[in-house]
């Protein structure tokens, strides 16, 4: 099928990450500015990005538009204002897909769901349809496609079918009213397997597809982002002390929420393993970090012969880590290590301290 892989770059939007898939001709899905900004330095073209997000300012609208990029995903129809308003001033005409709500339920994390009526995310179903008919009529906007996304870490074909289907038959609609769509985008969600999960078959997803768009005239385009990168990573995290206790027994390590916040954000699992594994009996312990809050931790209830300064793997890391890191507590980010074959490249220079106030001022004596 002619086809176009955007790489969903919130997922992990390091520049060597972002520029693996550059140098293999993948195209990019941004939800900011500094995305695209990190897309065009890592050597990515903005002419393979599509732009999806709720809240696109001004600014960046013409930040993408000056890029050149394939297409903006609107979501709302104050968006489509502004950006025809935006579009207009700057002399251009703006290429854009809607981003559809087709109230699809994917079984998934209620936080990483996205296309259901009350998600704040996309158009509704009912009201695509006239606002493509006001979209025709803007000079400072050109229809190109239609999109979905219904959320993150799937892993049933049938929410897929189901929105698949519901996009397709409005993408009909349209063509009857002589508005041929350029290009369809499915979006991304491709679940991995964290802990039992059984992630989707490629050839399962790749026949449906196949199905869906037999005879069809428009490109697709998917946004994978979590499925390429997330079990590609993990965080190494060494064991600070030993903290048994007459409920539970704490492992105190030098990882906290702030380098991972999906175990504290979402209840979410990772696996844990000892770099260098002991041969004694274990106990079960959690996994916490030193940040100042009782939701820092990395797992809970872990069956492991610990010591300490045992280095731990924490699994499925290259996801939605680093990407949503933060320095609370003044504590600065790990260094990031990319692993190719025989050789390691520091693709990241740890922070410091210094680092985390460089941009800041006390005030005058």
């Amino acid at each position: 099928l002619p086809h176009l892989v955007c790489y969903a770059a919130k997922a992990n939007a390091n520049l060597a990450v972002l520029d693996v898939f550059a140098r293999l001709g993948s195209g990019f899905d941004i939800v900011s500015g500094g995305e695209l900004a990190r897309v065009v330095a890592a050597g990515g073209d903005p002419g393979k990005t599509v732009f999806s997000g709720v809240g696109k300012s001004a600014a960046e609208m013409r930040q993408a538009l000056d890029a050149g990029i394939l297409c903006f995903n609107v979501e709302s129809a104050a968006e489509l204002e502004r950006l025809d308003a935006v579009a207009r001033e700057s002399g251009r005409v703006a290429p854009v897909s809607f981003r559809v709500n087709p109230d699809v339920d994917p079984k998934t994390h209620p936080y990483i769901s996205t296309g259901l009526k009350e998600n704040k995310f996309g158009i509704a179903y009912d009201d695509a349809l006239p606002l493509y008919r006001q979209a025709r009529g803007m000079r400072g906007i050109a229809v190109r496609g239609i999109d979905i996304h219904i959320g993150s870490q799937i892993t049933d074909l049938a929410p897929y079918r189901e929105a698949a289907r519901k996009v397709l038959d409005l993408a009909d609609r349209l063509a009857g009213e002589g508005l041929h769509l350029e290009h369809v985008d499915l979006g991304g969600g491709l679940g991995i397997r964290y802990r039992d999960e059984t992630p989707l078959p490629v050839a399962g997803y790749a026949a449906m597809l196949r199905e869906l768009f037999a005879g069809r005239r428009e490109k697709l385009l998917i946004e994978p982002g979590r499925w390429l990168v997330a079990e590609a990573g993990v965080l190494l995290t060494r064991v600070e002390y030993l903290k048994p206790g007459p409920a539970k027994h704490f492992a105190i390590v030098d990882a906290a929420m702030n380098d991972l916040l999906r175990p504290a954000l979402y209840d979410a699992w990772h696996g844990v393993d000892p770099v260098r594994p002991r041969s004694g009996p274990p106990a079960r312990w959690e996994i916490v970090g030193p940040v100042c809050e009782s939701a820092d931790f990395l797992a809970r209830g872990r069956d492991l012969d610990l010591a300490p300064g045992d280095l731990l793997a924490v699994r499925a890391a290259g996801a939605y880590a680093m990407a949503m890191s933060s320095n609370y507590n003044a504590r600065p980010r790990a260094a990031e290590v990319m692993v190719d074959g025989e050789r390691a490249h520091l693709v990241r220079r740890r922070e410091t301290v210094a680092d985390l106030y460089a941009a800041e001022a006390t005030l005058p004596r």
